[in-house]
């Protein structure tokens, strides 16, 4: 495990949408459009709001969205070239910015050479055994292959071939060495654990301090970082619970899903999140907007490694669909610079200072565990535990149209942080809606 990774909190973009690219890749021989520049416009803002790490979606050639990559050692013209990553690992650094770059290796575009190299060879290609593929098939391309939940457009690598691992291993260090900080592996799921061990195992011995975090949709958490050699996981059964539990008043859930929660950061600080690049903006997701705050608290109280997704900060809306360019929404293009942004979303921005700021005061957050103090369906208060020893932080939420009066024991506190209506409010009481921190103290 890292040390550097327990003090990072991530600030998540997808560049190509971020910065207005188009939407496919450029024609061949086109210049390089030179767009991850408008990324750095952005860096004082990410540690003004109190990050510390640059979370990229994909950067390298591909022939759409970016997940659909055919050179993960070039980056995609539509974003720049390589001395643009060299400038921006360089701004990155004078802030103390850490750097995480997105890796597709479960799947590739058709333009994969490797692959192009297939469908002109057929079984004679060196590279056939880079993909699984079925000969008796027959099909368009004279042979059947395995995809990616089935987009034609994403070619599935075969993973237990070691001129596979070679290559995942290569791609990894080559942009180690070139200055980023660690890797967020996409798909991580549909990849065999062993093949992650070998391949992160081969990395680290030239790059120790890499960090490693596999998109986990389903499965065994822990397994992932037990077998596979990963650092972290994306945590997304605590994503479901936070907005749903709020959605349905059922607190119940929330609290079955910070017990699993801390039964995973007992093993490896989970990545944490209440909206990324894949789903509905949390501002669109939840129901009753008066709970937003609920969703940033609960993030920003339990324990692993917090990713907050660009504009989501700014409380920006978006729906995730089902369908061709259901994207859309939810990666809109930013504008120049943070000036440009409209302004009725900055109390959100103060807002997530404000919660962040409260977790770099009590860094233990990342290690911490929950206690249960009270469960309602709309009320809920845990301690976050300090295993360093202090007396921790009530959180103290309620959903309800009413007041509710947490029946805690009396001990000692200092009110940190509450919503408007509870800012100043006597003992534990929580208005409607309402929610608090307190910290608690000694004897």
């Amino acid at each position: 495990m890292t040390t550097w990774s327990e003090h990072t909190i991530w600030w998540q973009l997808h560049p190509i949408s971020f910065t207005g690219a188009e939407p496919a890749a450029l024609p061949a021989g086109a210049p390089a459009a030179h767009r991850l520049g408008r990324i750095e416009a952005w860096l004082d803002y990410l540690v003004e709001l109190g990050c510390n790490g640059l979370a990229l979606g994909p950067i390298f050639a591909s022939e759409s969205h970016g997940y659909d990559t055919v050179d993960h050692f070039r980056i995609d013209p539509r974003l720049g070239s390589s001395a643009d990553f060299d400038h921006l690992v360089r701004a990155c650094r004078e802030r103390g910015i850490r750097l995480l770059l997105d890796g597709v290796f479960n799947h590739v575009g058709r333009g994969f050479p490797a692959f192009q190299d297939v469908l002109a060879r057929g079984a004679a290609s060196s590279y056939a055994s880079w993909f699984r593929l079925d000969f008796e098939a027959g099909g368009p391309d004279g042979f059947g292959y395995a995809d990616f939940e089935g987009h034609r457009g994403l070619v599935a690598l075969n993973h237990g071939e070691p001129a596979v691992q070679d290559y995942v291993a290569g791609v990894l260090g080559h942009w180690l060495e070139r200055g980023a900080d660690g890797w967020r592996l996409d798909a991580a799921y549909a990849v065999p654990l062993a093949f992650w061990r070998t391949v992160t195992g081969r990395v680290r011995r030239d790059h120790p301090q890499a960090w490693f975090a596999g998109e986990l949709i389903h499965g065994d958490f822990v397994a992932a970082i037990r077998e596979g050699g990963l650092d972290s996981v994306t945590q997304y059964e605590l994503w479901k619970a936070i907005w749903s539990s709020l959605n349905d008043g059922n607190f119940f859930e929330l609290a079955w899903a910070l017990d699993r929660h801390d039964s995973f950061a007992a093993a490896f600080r989970p990545l944490t999140f209440v909206g990324n690049h894949d789903v509905t903006r949390l501002a669109s997701k939840l129901a009753d907007p008066r709970h937003f705050a609920h969703a940033l608290v609960i993030l920003l109280t339990v324990a692993g490694t917090p990713s907050i997704y660009a504009g989501d900060e700014q409380a920006f809306r978006g729906v995730k669909y089902e369908r061709a360019d259901g994207d859309a929404e939810i990666r809109p293009a930013f504008p120049d610079s943070p000036g440009d942004l409209a302004p009725d979303g900055w109390p959100v921005y103060r807002l997530h200072q404000d919660l962040i700021g409260l977790r770099r005061r009590h860094h233990w957050l990342v290690r911490s565990s929950t206690e249960l103090l009270h469960l309602e369906n709309q009320a809920l208060a845990y301690r976050a535990v300090d295993p360093d020893g202090s007396p921790g932080l009530a959180v103290l939420l309620n959903t309800s149209a009413a007041d509710v009066e947490f029946p805690l024991a009396s001990v000692p506190y200092k009110r940190l942080l509450a919503s408007a209506d509870d800012d100043g409010a006597p003992g534990h009481r929580v208005a409607p809606h309402g929610w608090a921190i307190l910290e608690l103290q000694p004897g």
